[in-house]
């Protein structure tokens, strides 16, 4: 189990995914507006972890440059057909993880990360990377579910059950308490941690972060 099999796994899974309703709509606008706020139209932006392209096509128009990448080339080809169903200048979608993408082929001023994190499996590495890739003092603004936070039931039965017969992917389980600890040895300073959920328990804090050289 790896990489590869997580591609599979979102690649079955992308087109019910495409129709899936986002569960908190106004919270998911806040996150938009404050992530919005955050970018400068000069801005040079990655975004992981971009599934169907929702969020990028959102956001793209307001920067400059905005690449989009996701590990399934299935999300990925769905983000296409919206993007040439409403193009945007400066939009480009591409398969690829973090760590396919060379740190000296662009300098980013931010990058996004929303349900992301808790998805790949070398948090730490990871964290090196999304810092490699941004340029002097930029910004890696993400929010991600925290499953340590959860309902043990969930993590440690319902999830492990759904992973054993393919029904759900790899979840790293951490808390937001613990984010910190991965977040500042990677050279990052923490500016904020918001809660956006505006229904429900949202183990989702949204998270701004500085790079620090």
């Amino acid at each position: 189990m790896g990489i590869a099999s997580d591609a599979r796994f979102w690649d079955r899974s992308s087109r019910k995914y495409a129709m899936s309703a986002i569960a908190d709509h106004a919270g998911y606008e806040r996150t938009l507006d404050r992530t919005r706020a955050l970018l400068e139209p000069g801005d040079k932006v990655l975004e992981l972890g971009c599934g169907t392209g929702t969020t990028a096509l959102r956001l793209a128009g307001d920067v400059q440059n905005y690449l989009a990448t996701d590990i399934s080339a299935g999300m990925i080809a769905i983000a296409h057909e919206k993007h040439v169903a409403g193009p945007i200048p400066g939009l480009v979608f591409r398969t690829a993880t973090v760590e396919a993408l060379a740190p000296d082929a662009a300098q980013f001023n931010a990058v996004l990360g929303f349900n992301y994190l808790h998805l790949v499996r070398d948090l730490p590495g990871t964290l090196r990377r999304i810092h490699a890739l941004l340029a002097a003092e930029g910004l890696f603004i993400f929010k991600t579910p925290c499953v340590g936070d959860m309902n043990p039931l969930i993590r440690f039965a319902v999830l492990p059950a759904l992973r054993a017969i393919g029904k759900a992917p790899y979840a790293g389980v951490f808390r937001a308490a613990d984010l910190s600890q991965h977040i500042s040895p990677a050279g990052f300073d923490v500016l904020a941690t918001e809660s956006h959920a505006t229904k429900g328990d949202d183990n989702r804090p949204y998270i701004m972060a500085r790079e620090w050289t």
